[in-house]
């Protein structure tokens, strides 16, 4: 199996490396070759370097596409850059699946719905951006399918992972303050990005290509997704919670973020299994391995 894996030094990228490097994918990926692709070595942004790419290092049977400009208040200031990296990008990289056969896996976003109701999305919900971020990777996710008919979807959240992620940088400014400031009232999904590798690999499998949700169970806020990481990791950093209109007026070029933007595995759930365990356990895990490695 060939396999190009792009955003290569992203936390999903390099989630999927320690999935494939030691032992950790689901069967049938033994003995995969795998390019591995970030922004300096392919711009998946420009037609012409992905259609390049793909002449020399191609034919490809599975495409994951990990590339995107994640900064929610960037996009806000420069949409023309977002739309390049989180629409047109998928739109290249699928137009190049096509030509090749290649499935997609594109990952995309819960911030393509707008958080007014307070229940889980599933797949079926109609999506509507209240960001700049959300409408880029909206458009994204209709293009990939648009040309490339085996392409599967990915909306996940809060992902966090080896780099920079917001679980990362409360534990960072814990280590110089006494208390941080995080907002009460938007809720979501907390999820891991060695969870989310795993069950892209088994998505990729499949057949069922359209539209997946793959985060970790269990819906809380930032501030909770803040104590709970300085309780497992023994911090002694006390939240002060806020709302978002609080938070706003502290950061005025702040993006609206959807107030409950908590995501249903419905897909999972009904083809493959949802594999994806509670965001508590996930969480833990993850910090045990961060310690772990800091020795």
């Amino acid at each position: 199996m060939h396999v190009l894996v792009t955003g290569a030094k992203g936390q999903l990228g390099r989630a999927l490396r320690r999935q494939l490097e030691e032992g950790l994918a689901p069967r049938g990926w033994e003995g995969a070759l795998v390019d591995w692709a970030d922004l300096d070595e392919l711009d998946v942004s420009c037609s012409e370097a992905v259609d390049a790419w793909f002449a020399a290092h191609g034919p490809y049977d599975v495409v994951f596409n990990c590339a995107a400009m994640t900064n929610v208040d960037g996009c806000e200031t420069n949409f023309d850059l977002a739309f390049a990296a989180n629409a047109l990008a998928p739109l290249y990289l699928a137009r190049a699946c096509a030509a090749c056969g290649a499935t997609l896996v594109h990952v995309s976003t819960d911030y393509v719905f707008p958080g007014t109701d307070p229940r889980p999305r599933s797949e079926d919900d109609v999506p509507r951006p209240i960001s700049a971020y959300g409408r880029s990777k909206l458009a994204g996710e209709g293009l990939a399918r648009s040309a490339n008919p085996k392409t599967h979807v990915v909306r996940t959240a809060w992902l966090y992972g080896e780099g920079r992620n917001f679980v990362a940088t409360m534990l960072r400014l814990a280590q110089n303050h006494d208390q941080v400031t995080v907002v009460n009232d938007q809720l979501g999904n907390p999820t891991c990005a060695d969870d989310l590798a795993h069950e892209l690999l088994r998505i990729a499998q499949t057949t069922s290509y359209g539209i997946w949700h793959c985060t970790n169970e269990g819906t809380c806020s930032w501030a909770d997704l803040a104590e709970e990481a300085f309780r497992l990791a023994q911090v002694g950093c006390k939240v002060v919670r806020c709302t978002s209109e609080e938070w706003k007026q502290m950061t005025p070029g702040a993006a609206s973020r959807p107030a409950y933007s908590s995501l249903e595995n419905a897909h999972l759930s009904a083809t493959i299994g949802n594999g994806m365990r509670s965001w508590q356990e996930a969480l833990r895990d993850y910090l045990n391995r961060q310690q772990e490695q800091r020795g």
